[in-house]
């Protein structure tokens, strides 16, 4: 694959020439005699660069080309570790210093030579084996020519009869389409998709209908976009769909006498053609939005009032929604599991009936239906595979898919199907989608984890106007957008939460990895050998790196499973000098405090993350973290650490500190001491049978240490003073400002850029709550924040909110754990709020809900743990305009719940739990958005019955979800009764999501 060789050389490039010319402009270049070498380099792969381009542009892919693009790859990785070791040099000690330490300035200088010789032989090769030539033509038709029709050759397998599953996407696309209304302005449909998905035979499906398009439009067209089009082609072929041979014929006769045949000739015939016709026209596989452009421009009349229709087909939602407006934007949805089944049988000569019969052929096709992802093109593809073979043999045939997707020449379309995406990609994009492979198959995976792995990675460049982090997430939407990743868990603001790659898609992108010695994934069939030049390691399950593996070269380490034998003694070694990513968070292993002790040799480590819950026992973080001044997100969540060091203020690049504590152990809680002791003295028992004898004595220590951590019930830490240092921070949790010194409280307030914080009062003085509340009041970025004063009373409480005057008034998320009794007034200025959690708030009636009701974007709204008081709870007319989730959680005075008419106009769900409510749910027919309503546990309703009678006639007919018995719910069966436990340990929801 030339094309995607070139490509990711050329993404390299361009990080590789940035550094350049950031180490070039440093006054240690001029000094140690390298910036001449410098300054030749980056010139040099500004030029491959420019040939690169030019070398996709021809869609130029013989093997010598992708040799020389190869080459340029290996060399651009070498000069960035190269460049990073010079920045690590020169950051590390003073000008003087640097200069008297001769050893280390030889070698950067030598190794700096050594590249210019390298990147001069790389160059000449271009010109000594006429690899490219620079593009002569300006002709834009001349770069159109018309490249090989991969998409053709892919879909030429599928067969529109054989699809199933579409019925309601038919009728619901034709009444987007509606073809009866005879006259108006011309109206652009776009069917969305991933390829595969079907949007080409649904859309002819609708096209061939002589019923709804045939009797209602007497010229239709059917015109192939595709990423790559002759423009006047194209337009002789719309002429010939729409009037006919002859009339193609008649104006190519016209223009006879004319040099050459211009687009300017065929577009006007056309649009004077068009112009008095009702036309429908499908636009297949649209690609970019200058194709869309071009052919609306020049192809199609402005003002035809015949009512006339575009159907356009596109992976791209963005580019969807540019085309038409988002009502008319159709998302053509994965196929329901049965549909696909009958499908898959369908097309293997199989039926039901033989799945009913044998257990293990309905297993390995649902196996299979859900590998393919519900998607009619794979499961299409993949049926004829499997229909040539038993069904004793479709196990093994799943078992080696991804082998298959790579070899066997049956499944070679569904493969150019899924590459011609990849392909389409911008080379920014493309270092990001293929680092998705690292991955395991089926994995949710966060946005936040993602964009901060690749700003560490370097894949993303600085925009003016941009944070990195913004820019990140543009990367990560037009993913989306490009169908090249799904979707999982959406915020009710409507920001994508995490992702999924469909699983056809990662094994392909796996496969493309490895051909570009992208990322190393061992697998379970021993070949576990390492190419040269590996620069990215995941390690699932219980895999390990046999051989053949350069440590040293490693950018980036995902463990997801058992601790390899490789790193049996410890994960922080010299050998990985030059990791910038080192992601420890899905490990099924204990990491313990000598994994982190030399962290300071990871000297380019941007990105640090570790622990789940009970995974890691490190109770101290090493003072020499303060040498990493590069890292960017330090990440420690459920460890034992209570103290952060004052090198900490060193890391000056950190943009991200989360620290969360092992807390309320309930193992070894000083609140049952006999226990405590008990457990303590069997921690070697219960962690150690497996360390040697030499070892043991300072592994039982280490564990003591780290469960005394535990004897404190906050799950904050405290933080140094110098915190303010830190200019980049943008996220920092969780703080316990009673431990933490005031004057670095205080400092607080100098962390402008910090968007997210979350802080612990619990037994703080009040005096140190209201500098906290002062510092909070300057931090004109905050987005969202956190303040919990659990169980708090008098010291510590959250009463001295009042004392903030002007609050950060661009927070979108606020949560407040703690006795407040009244509202503060700040509250009703906060007009981005979108999510306000209130938890044992302890609020009376009054004007509680006045307020709450005229936050104007207010979206969600969780009120827990007795954070409302009073035993009605009215939302009046005019209030809640925006709110669209409800959550209540253990209201012990809450009987009534009542919505007064054009109340909560968008409001969706209703979750209840733990709450009596004597008088129940009133006025839901007033809430004409209302989705669904939850019932969760330990909630008794009066009048059940009357309410599922509402629910049953409500126009939007949603959904009461009871997750107990029927019974259990009914007050009426109850009898009088008292306000219902909760248990304290229980975890808080997440009504998000």
């Amino acid at each position: 694959m030339a094309e995607t060789v070139l490509s990711m050389a050329r993404s390299l490039v361009g990080s590789a020439i940035s550094k350049a010319t950031s180490a070039a402009a440093h006054e240690a270049s001029l000094l140690l005699g390298v910036q001449k070498d410098i300054w030749y380099i980056k010139d040099e792969l500004k030029t491959m660069q420019a040939f690169l381009r030019a070398a996709e542009v021809m869609k130029k892919k013989d093997e010598l080309l992708k040799v020389w693009a190869e080459q340029i790859r290996d060399l651009s990785y070498d000069i960035e570790d190269c460049l990073d070791e010079f920045k690590v040099h020169i950051e590390s000690q003073n000008l003087f210093y640097q200069m008297v330490k001769l050893r280390k300035r030889h070698l950067i200088a030598t190794q700096i030579r050594n590249l210019k010789s390298r990147v001069e032989e790389v160059s000449s090769r271009n010109s000594r084996y006429n690899l490219v030539k620079p593009i002569s033509s300006s002709n834009e038709d001349d770069m159109d020519c018309y490249a090989e029709d991969i998409r053709n050759q892919s879909t030429s397998n599928v067969d529109e009869t054989e699809l199933v599953g579409f019925s309601d996407s038919k009728i619901r696309l034709l009444e987007l389409i509606s073809a009866n209304v005879n006259n108006g302005p011309t109206k652009v449909i776009c069917v969305v998709g991933m390829g595969g998905l079907g949007k080409t035979a649904l859309s002819r499906k609708i096209f061939e209908s002589k019923e709804d398009i045939g009797k209602n439009f007497p010229c239709n067209a059917w015109i192939t976009v595709s990423q790559s089009f002759n423009r006047i082609e194209l337009l002789k072929d719309m002429i010939r769909q729409f009037l006919g041979s002859n009339s193609l014929d008649q104006v190519l006769q016209e223009l006879q006498g004319k040099m050459v045949v211009q687009i300017p000739h065929l577009s006007d015939y056309l649009r004077k053609k068009l112009k008095e016709k009702r036309y429908f026209v499908v636009l297949d596989d649209l690609w970019s939005l200058d194709a869309w452009n071009w052919i609306n421009d020049i192809a199609f009349p402005k003002n035809n009032n015949k009512g006339s229709r575009i159907v356009v087909t596109t992976r791209d939602v963005g580019l969807a929604e540019k085309c038409t407006t988002t009502s008319l934007v159709y998302h053509l949805e994965h196929l329901q599991m049965n549909d696909a089944i009958t499908l898959l049988l369908r097309k293997t000569n199989r039926t039901h009936e033989d799945m009913g019969t044998n257990k293990n052929m309905q297993k390995i096709v649902e196996q299979i239906v859900n590998k393919c992802g519900r998607l009619p093109l794979a499961i299409l593809t993949i049926g004829a595979v499997l229909a040539t073979k038993q069904v004793l043999e479709w196990e093994k045939f799943y078992k080696q898919l991804p082998s298959e997707l790579e070899s066997n020449p049956s499944l070679q379309a569904l493969r150019r199907m899924v590459t011609l995406g990849y392909n389409h990609l911008p080379s920014h994009l493309k270092s990001c989608f293929l680092y998705l492979s690292i991955f395991p198959e089926d994995f949710e995976i966060k946005r936040s984890r993602l964009v901060d792995r690749w700003i560490a990675e370097g894949f993303v460049r600085a925009k003016v106007g941009m944070t990195t982090k913004d820019v990140g997430d543009s990367y990560f939407n037009e993913l989306i957008n490009r169908s090249m990743i799904q979707r999982s868990r959406v915020g009710i603001e409507g920001k994508i939460k995490s992702c999924r790659v469909h699983d056809i898609m990662r094994d392909i992108t796996v496969s493309i990895s490895r051909e570009e010695n992208f990322v190393f994934l061992p697998v379970h069939d021993g070949s576990n050998l390492a190419q040269e030049n590996t620069h990215h390691i995941a390690l699932h399950g219980s895999m390990s790196c046999k051989t053949g593996l350069d440590w040293s070269i490693i950018r980036s380490l995902a463990i997801f499973g058992d601790r390899p034998n490789n790193l049996a003694h410890t994960i922080c070694s010299n050998k990985f000098r030059m990791l910038r990513v080192l992601d420890l968070e899905d490990v099924k292993f204990l990491i313990t405090q000598k994994d982190f002790n030399n962290i300071a040799l990871l000297r380019h480590l941007k990105y640090l993350s570790f622990g789940r819950i009970f995974s890691s026992c490190i109770y101290t973080l090493p003072r020499s973290i303060g040498k990493l001044h590069g890292l960017q997100t330090l990440n420690m969540s459920s460890t034992y650490i209570a103290t952060l060091p004052t090198e900490i203020s060193k890391l000056q690049c950190l943009r991200t500190l989360r620290c969360t504590r092992v807390s309320n152990n309930n193992n070894f809680s000083i609140k049952h001491p006999v226990k405590c002791l008990t457990n303590t003295m069997c921690l070697p028992n219960i962690f150690t049978p497996s360390v040697s004898s030499d070892n043991r004595a300072k592994q039982i220590a280490e564990l003591h240490m780290a469960t005394k951590s535990c004897w404190s019930e906050s799950y904050s830490v405290k933080v140094p003073k110098g915190i303010g240092k830190l200019g980049e921070l943008q996220i920092l949790e969780h703080v316990d400002i009673r431990r933490t010194s005031t004057s670095a409280i205080q400092e607080l307030a100098q962390l402008s850029k910090l968007t997210k914080l979350s802080v612990t009062t619990k037994g703080s003085t009040e005096e140190k709550c209201k500098i906290l509340y002062r510092a909070i009041q300057r931090l004109c970025s905050l987005q969202s924040l956190r303040v919990d004063a659990e169980g708090s009373s008098g010291n510590g409480t959250l009463k001295c909110l009042d004392s903030i005057s002007y609050p950060p008034l661009l927070l979108k998320t606020l949560k407040l754990y703690g006795d407040l009794e009244e509202m503060p007034n700040w509250i009703e200025q906060l007009s981005h709020l979108m999510k306000f959690y209130l938890l044992g708030s302890k609020l009376k009636e009054g004007k509680t809900m006045l307020i709450l009701g005229a936050l104007p974007n207010l979206m969600l709204l969780c009120l827990s743990l007795d954070a409302y008081l009073g035993e009605n709870l009215v939302f009046r007319t005019g209030a809640f305009q925006k709110l669209r989730t409800l959550w209540f959680d253990k209201l012990d005075q809450l009987r009534e719940i009542r919505f007064e008419n054009d109340s909560s106009p968008l409001l969706e769900k209703i979750g209840i739990r733990y709450c009596r409510l004597e008088i129940g749910i009133i006025g839901i027919s007033n809430l004409m958005r209302l989705k669904e309503i939850t019932l969760g546990y330990r909630v008794k309703v009066g009048y059940l019955g009357q309410l599922e009678r509402e629910v049953g006639t409500h126009p939007n007919r949603p959904v009461l979800r009871m997750e107990e018995d029927r019974s259990c719910h009914d007050l009426r069966r109850d009898g009088k009764g008292s306000a219902v436990e909760m248990d304290a340990t229980e975890p808080l929801p997440e009504p998000e999501s």
